[in-house]
């Protein structure tokens, strides 16, 4: 194993002017609703009341109700069983978002709406108590995110993902975050009391490190020089922190692959995983069209090699290989991450999903204040 190289603080620069932005709307990542799946009408404008220097949509924000906070999932590819997700939709308008279609349930689009219309759950933290508190809560690792951004931009002033790991840091419950926001930095102080047990890890995800390209990619997400400034502020505070290289798009972002473990290792992580471009139901549109409006000399490229990932289709729903593909080409991504890994010294000793969650200790779970009693205390306790 090779000695990792010296760190060198990022430079972040200014969006650029870049020839990527002819069409679309400046900081959106979707340029159009397209229909809803399930819904039989669609109202489609006409032409003479489209221009294409209409204003992008104005974000909204919407409650949302759920009566429970805690998501479980038995999926055997992902490393996590429960999750919390403190918004729906995401503002970071990702246009390749896996989660996009989730929107559809709502009566809206996977497109702008997705993006412009996020429901917020305000009561996230206090349900989080709730459902730890009860007797029935098997103490476990809970993802923060795992569907949606949980530090969107809306975060900087609501705080709910930090009032979310406030209470996990009372209960000593453990918690992963995966993230493309610096903004995960603000919470060192509430993460650092779990990582001091064995109990927390970030991953910041990483797409490309070409800046010109995130901000069509992922408009409103942290630039790549922030996130790698994000995994060095962490690893200097002694918190647990990898990278996601994720999603890798065949033809456009697969031959940063070692470029960006290479400086996620270089920046402190000590983790790494990746996943290849997902596009279920509405997202394969949108990704087409994004392709159109972006990159058109590239498309006829992207689409065979993601075809040639995805036994001849666009899309693979099946657990197994719908986060990293089948094939010669899958198998060489394969071999050129675990190189990567090997090179800088990512997953060493870590059993699991590439080491990204492995580890992580609910031994010191308790529950906090005056319901937290031994069989020695009951004689003695309160009424």
């Amino acid at each position: 194993m090779s000695e990792k190289p010296n760190f060198i603080p990022p430079r972040i620069l200014p969006p650029q002017p870049s020839p990527l932005f002819p069409n679309g709307y400046k900081g959106r990542g979707a340029s159009a609703n397209l229909p809803n799946r399930f819904e039989s009408r669609w109202h489609e404008p006409d032409e003479e009341w489209v221009h294409a220097d209409d204003p992008a949509p104005t974000t909204e924000f919407l409650p949302d109700d759920s009566k429970s906070v805690v998501a479980t999932n038995d999926s055997p590819d992902i490393g996590f069983d429960a999750s919390v997700n403190p918004y729906r939709g995401c503002e970071h308008g990702c246009i390749y978002c896996y989660a996009r279609p989730t929107h559809e349930y709502l009566g809206m689009s996977a497109g702008l709406d997705f993006e412009s219309r996020i429901l917020v759950k305000y009561d996230a933290p206090a349900l989080l108590r709730a459902t730890l508190s009860a007797k029935s809560w098997k103490p476990q690792l809970v993802m923060m995110s795992g569907v949606t951004d949980c530090y969107q931009p809306v975060e900087r002033r609501l705080k709910l993902t930090r009032g979310c790991l406030e209470v996990l840091t009372e209960f000593r419950n453990p918690v992963a975050m995966i993230t493309k926001n610096h903004l995960v930095t603000r919470d060192i102080d509430v993460l650092k009391p779990l990582a001091d047990i064995g109990a927390a890890v970030v991953t910041l995800s990483v797409t490309t490190l070409d800046q010109n390209l995130s901000h069509v990619l992922e408009p409103r997400a942290s630039v790549p020089a922030a996130r790698l400034a994000a995994i060095r502020m962490l690893a200097d505070a002694g918190i647990p922190v990898g990278v996601n290289v994720a999603p890798i798009i065949p033809g456009l972002t697969d031959h940063e692959l070692p470029k960006i473990l290479e400086a996620a290792a270089a920046a402190g992580a000590t983790r790494a995983g990746y996943t290849i471009l997902r596009l279920p139901h509405g997202v394969l549109p949108l990704f087409e069209r994004w392709l159109d409006e972006h990159a058109p000399s590239k498309k006829a490229m992207i689409l065979h090699r993601l075809e040639a990932l995805r036994g001849g289709a666009r899309n693979d729903p099946n657990f197994g290989s719908r986060m990293r593909g089948t094939g010669i080409f899958a198998k060489h991504l394969a071999d050129v991450f675990a190189m990567g890994c090997r090179r800088h010294g990512l997953n060493q000793g870590m059993p699991g999903l590439d080491g990204r969650y492995a580890g992580l200790d609910a031994r010191h779970f308790r529950v906090p204040g005056p319901r937290q009693l031994s069989l020695f205390d009951v004689g003695d306790a309160a009424p």
